[in-house]
């Protein structure tokens, strides 16, 4: 097997054309993250097909989402705090300093697995009644979720260690760890959940058995002689003054998808106040749908992230602004394009995870309220990850709470006080709170990234 030649990489970070070199990084990670994508649906498409009790199996599995995001989002707590830091370490010419904070990280993301499996195992029935479970839906929710949080470590090794392969500019390798595991899932799926008869319990085992394959193959290349930055045994212990950094930085994203999960909480219990479990139903397509279209461009910035955080070690504010730029333009065209789909095809979408007639009367009109705003947030994207890319982690962190939590979740419970049509209020707020944060992101950007590169132009001036 061929792997990129390290120090090919080191180099085209600092002097390869900005815009080819962003579309060769990025090509592998969205191929990636699409296929990445299949870990979070093709589960949902066979249960979603189930013959008799597909639509609401579909809804209950759905039901567990928030404990997927709650385990996504201590892995980039700690994977997306820690890779962007190695990275600026490795364009400052420190690669012991990058790979003491990769095996830190390693070991926490161990021990913040081990710790929320035996928390979803503990209180994970209790929790899915909280998120708007019923007495239909929990028999497919709860054992979902058990099998799936047991899988809790191998989960979090794939995500969150290939992040580290990304970050030295190994794309291709990164997309190929994700190729194997998803195809895994994909060739398991109809195996565990038709064949052998074990219906969404089966389903949740080939989604952890796909990400144990993912998380071996990803430790062992970390491990091997054809990386950069090497997992060491003397580099496992958790350092205080690396840790702390860290989580600074991966507080943000932390927030954004914890705070997903809360969102998903919120969303499922007024639905299901006001419309029931088809209600709760038609948002678990639309929240799949979004996945189909955000998890994809995360790859972007993630394709740019080791030209940024890279450069912004190495003091080269031209080069910084130039990636941000090729990120944001690329970014607004796959969103525009996306959202122009959805809303001149939304019965294709929904019909890709179930075809009851009742459900796709109301995911028709909901999912198309519920992206109505979508192709503004490509300006949003390109922020946040360029944010997170350069270590500011304060702007990152307000741009993450500004939407959610300060303007989303209150709105799922303000807007159905002033429409008759409760259901259309509680997707409504979706656009409504994306409209707000975009805006604001963008005026933040002018605020703290213009400062950023001015200091990093005077900086490099006094060397």
């Amino acid at each position: 097997m061929k792997y990129e030649k390290n120090t090919d990489i080191s180099q085209q970070l600092g002097t390869a054309p900005v815009g080819k070199l962003l579309l060769k990084l990025a090509a592998p990670t969205v191929v990636a993250q699409l296929v990445n994508l299949l870990y979070n649906i093709v589960d949902r498409i066979y249960i979603g097909h189930m013959p008799d009790v597909g639509r609401v199996a579909l809804t209950g599995v759905g039901l567990c989402l928030p404990v997927i995001t709650l385990i996504t989002a201590f892995t980039m707590l700690i994977a997306q705090g820690g890779a962007p830091r190695a990275a600026i370490a490795m364009g400052a010419g420190d690669n012991d300093r990058a790979e003491e904070i990769m095996g830190s990280c390693f070991t926490c993301l161990v021990a913040a697995a081990v710790a929320l499996t035996a928390v979803f195992w503990l209180f994970g029935e209790k929790l899915l009644w909280l998120f708007g479970c019923s007495e239909e839906t929990i028999v497919y929710a709860l054992p979902y979720m058990r099998i799936y949080a047991s899988g809790s470590l191998f989960v979090m090794m794939a995500l969150g260690m290939n992040l580290f392969v990304t970050t030295q500019g190994f794309t291709t390798f990164s997309m190929r760890t994700v190729l194997i595991g998803a195809f895994s899932n994909i060739i398991l799926d109809p195996i565990f959940i038709y064949l052998l008869d074990m219906g969404v319990q089966g389903a949740a085992l080939a989604t952890v058995i796909s990400q144990a394959i993912s998380g071996i193959w990803v430790v062992r290349f970390l491990t091997g002689s054809k990386t950069k930055l090497r997992l060491r045994r003397d580099r496992l212990k958790p350092q205080k003054s690396i840790m702390g950094p860290v989580l600074a930085l991966g507080l943000a994203p932390f927030i954004m998808q914890a705070t997903e999960a809360l969102l998903n909480i919120s969303f499922n219990a007024s639905l299901q106040r006001y419309g029931g479990d088809i209600a709760v139903g038609a948002m678990t397509v639309a929240n799949t749908v979004m996945q189909m279209v955000w998890i994809p461009s995360q790859g972007l910035g993630q394709g740019a992230q080791p030209i940024i955080s890279y450069n912004y070690g190495a003091k080269n504010p031209q080069r910084v602004r130039a990636a941000f730029r090729a990120l944001l333009r690329v970014s607004m065209v796959v969103m525009v394009a996306f959202w122009a789909m959805v809303q001149l095809f939304p019965q294709f979408f929904i019909g890709i995870f179930n075809s009851d007639p009742e459900l796709l009367d109301t995911a028709v009109w909901t999912l198309r309220v519920y992206t109505a705003v979508l192709g503004l947030f490509g300006i949003q994207m390109a922020v946040q990850q360029t944010f997170t890319a350069i270590g500011k982690a304060k702007a990152s962190l307000f741009i993450a709470c500004l939407r959610k939590v300060i303007l989303l979740i209150p709105l799922i419970f303000i807007l159905p006080n002033f429409f008759e049509n409760k259901v259309f209020a509680v997707f409504l707020a979706e656009p409504v709170s994306d409209f707000i944060s975009v805006t604001a992101s963008a005026i933040t950007f002018l605020l703290v990234f213009r400062p950023a590169m001015a200091e990093l132009e005077r900086e490099k001036n006094a060397q």
